[in-house]
């Protein structure tokens, strides 16, 4: 029998008990899915989202490892620094289940969590927050500008179903192709990822054009020359120039950890900025008696 000493080395690195964990049902699989969303409940700069993690993982480990100092080995490891992106958590999830079922090397399992994570941190934000929010929240915004109740509700709508359905397949996905699963996913990532980066900066930009309004309307008031359109002249140069300044403005300040409050203070202030500005030539005499041309802004 090997003494306590052998037995906390070895299990540093293996399992004492060799024999393949039980299948894990359909009902376990979905019991993680569940408690995956809460994976960022106990966040924290030490280890990140390692908590939530173990809390998502551990009733899978409990079916797996039926000797309790494997299992007390499985929640140490499993309880090191984890951080990824939290809406594609599942799929970290069922490859891991995979090899503890398997019971595989433990410095093995290490190496293929800390791997997946960088890569699906990556895709989730081009799949999420740069793709599916922007048209889900632009559908949305869209109707209830129209004045419907079915805003809010179309946008919750249309971004759970892809969310909860990423969520819940990849769980029972990855579970099943193991370790290929990996291979699969990152074959073509980097194409993926610069894919949907594309689709989404262009959605935003749409939006932009669709929802961000400065014009500077000239009125139809005729002075002794008449005037100028100034909007028709900067939407010859480029349609929507104005919104999509006010629109890098507003991120310039973002990104320059300027008050959220200074943003929306400067949000107010254009909204109070007078309807149409009239830019009107008019002539006048200086003191030499010449004429020149004055611009005068009217609201």
């Amino acid at each position: 029998m090997a003494s306590n000493t052998e037995v906390m080395k070895r299990g540093n690195l293996e399992y004492i008990d060799k024999t393949e964990g039980e299948t894990l049902d359909n009902k376990t699989l979905n019991k993680m899915a569940w408690r995956s969303m809460f994976l960022q409940a106990s966040f924290n700069y030490e280890r990140m989202q390692a908590g939530g993690w173990l809390y998502s993982i551990l009733p899978g480990l409990k079916k797996i490892h039926k000797n309790k100092q494997d299992l007390s080995t499985s929640m140490k490891h499993n309880l090191e620094f984890f951080n990824c992106h939290p809406f594609l958590i599942t799929f970290v999830m069922g490859i891991i289940l995979s090899l503890e079922q398997k019971k595989a090397d433990i410095q093995t399992i290490r190496s293929l969590r800390v791997a997946a994570m960088g890569p699906l941190g990556g895709i989730g934000d081009a799949i999420f927050w740069f793709t599916l929010l922007p048209i889900s929240a632009g559908i949305g915004a869209n109707l209830s500008l129209q004045g419907s109740i079915l805003g809010p509700i179309i946008f919750f709508v249309l971004f759970n179903i892809v969310h909860l359905g990423l969520r819940f397949g990849l769980m029972h996905w990855s579970y099943k192709v193991g370790v290929d699963g990996i291979a699969k996913l990152t074959k073509n990532a980097k194409e993926f990822t610069r894919a949907a980066t594309v689709l989404g900066m262009i959605v935003v930009g749409a939006l932009i054009a669709s929802y961000v309004n400065v014009n500077i309307v000239t009125p139809e008031y005729l002075s002794m020359q008449g005037t100028i359109d100034l909007q028709s002249i900067l939407d010859s140069i480029m349609p929507c120039l104005l919104p999509l300044a006010v629109t890098f403005g507003m991120y310039g300040l973002v990104k320059k950890n300027v008050s959220p409050m200074v943003n929306i203070s400067c949000n107010r202030y254009s909204r109070s900025i007078p309807r149409y500005i009239c830019i009107d030539f008019r002539r006048r005499r200086n003191d030499n008696n010449n004429r020149s041309w004055e611009i005068c802004f009217r609201s």
